[in-house]
């Protein structure tokens, strides 16, 4: 009787539904900035659109940011209404999360390099699930990357 119980148990992993979201993997890929939306108050965004940006394992290399070893991240997931009620993320209302749905996701992405110690950080960079899209918040300007 022990033993069936034990099996059924085990069994009920295989037909468990994983319910657990995960985020846009921004890593291994080179992100082009297409667009974007608001105001550039400093920069010209005609320097900045067409640029690349890119995450690869423990160092990053664009427009935005830069890192050649000890680079981490961690993100906070949202709700669509969570992320766009939270004023810290205003300027997000410009852009329709609300037509995908999926979870959205705030990455914090630091480094600090060893060799000159340098401390930095890109915050926020916005991905939401189910889109090929990551979107980074510039000045008064969200930057959209494909």
């Amino acid at each position: 009787m022990v033993d069936k119980l034990i099996i059924l148990y085990l069994c009920s992993f295989l037909f468990a539904k994983d319910e657990r979201v995960y985020p846009k993997k921004i890593d291994y890929k080179t992100w082009k900035v297409v667009n974007y939306v608001g105001e550039t108050w400093y920069v010209n965004h005609k320097d900045i659109i067409g640029k690349n940006q890119e995450f690869i394992k423990g160092w990053a290399e664009g427009i935005f940011f830069s890192c050649q070893g000890g680079r981490s991240s961690t993100y906070t997931s949202y709700s669509v209404e969570e992320f766009l009620n939270n004023k810290e993320f205003d300027l997000f209302n410009k852009i329709d999360f609300k037509s995908n749905k999926g979870k959205i996701f705030v990455h914090r992405i630091s480094c600090f390099e060893k060799e000159n110690s340098q401390i930095k950080v890109l915050y926020p960079l916005v991905s939401q699930q189910n889109s090929n899209q990551i979107y980074y918040l510039f000045e008064g300007a969200i930057y959209i990357l494909e």
